[in-house]
């Protein structure tokens, strides 16, 4: 059962017949881990805490700089030099005491990322680089966890679900492949604020959908987002029976 806090606290969105008070029951048992508490990790983990979703793990080895700040919303300027972790539980527990935040500060090597993501319903992989993406979507794949991805770079932005427990649904790898270790990060290629905003707000809505049940998931289609035009763009993507992560020879 809600308690009357809760009820009056979650009120907007229990109102809302596809969520109500089942849903949000199930937001309150939801356990998410978030990789990267960076420009996109941060408006996702601010949404979901706002929403109530119950256990929020929180994983980034960084530690907050000035350069941060004109996108990364949950760190402010006197977090600068603090662990983004600890920025974030700070400003999260704020928003909502009655949540549980769980910090994950070193980076995550195979076995201690195999281990997050076991200990979870559901991974928002809001990182900068395809060495962690393939990581992430690896190990999601492999302990069938659904898996939001989300990346934002100069005025580009894209949005995807990865669904293991979906026999149909492609993983990152099927649709990226190895990727290339020479892609640009932020800091080399700049990014507007707003973009990454957008992208990580809409990684929250997707992950609230898949832990409260309710619309349709983005699995099988990649959302492209043209931040300088304004325009939306969704791709149809299948999944690679040959995939070297989520093939049928694996």
């Amino acid at each position: 059962m809600l308690s009357d806090d809760e009820l009056l606290r979650y009120s907007r969105q229990i109102l809302l017949k596809q969520i109500d008070v089942d849903g949000q029951l199930r937001l309150r048992q939801g356990r998410v881990l978030i990789v990267g508490m960076g420009g996109l990790g941060s408006p996702v983990a601010l949404y979901l805490a706002a929403a109530g979703v119950g256990e929020l793990h929180l994983a980034d080895f960084d530690t907050v700089d000035l350069t941060n700040l004109q996108r990364q919303i949950a760190h402010d300027t006197a977090s600068i030099g603090q662990a983004k972790v600890d920025s974030a539980m700070a400003r999260l527990a704020a928003i909502n005491p009655q949540i549980t935040l769980v910090p994950h500060r070193q980076a995550l090597d195979a076995d201690s990322l195999a281990a997050a993501v076991s200990g979870v319903d559901l991974v928002l992989d809001c990182s900068d680089n395809f060495t962690t993406r393939e990581a992430v979507n690896a190990a999601c794949v492999a302990a069938g966890k659904p898996l939001v991805s989300g990346a934002a770079i100069r005025l580009e932005g894209q949005l995807s679900v990865f669904d293991p427990r979906n026999a149909a649904s492609p993983c990152y790898h099927c649709l990226y492949g190895h990727g290339s270790e020479a892609e640009l990060t932020c800091s080399e290629a700049g990014v507007v604020g707003p973009l990454v905003g957008l992208v990580g707000s809409l990684q929250a809505l997707e992950a609230l959908k898949l832990l409260a049940g309710f619309g349709e998931p983005l699995v099988g289609r990649l959302l492209l987002i043209d931040a300088l035009g304004t325009r939306f763009r969704e791709l149809r993507v299948k999944r690679d029976p040959a995939c070297g992560v989520c093939g049928d020879a694996q």
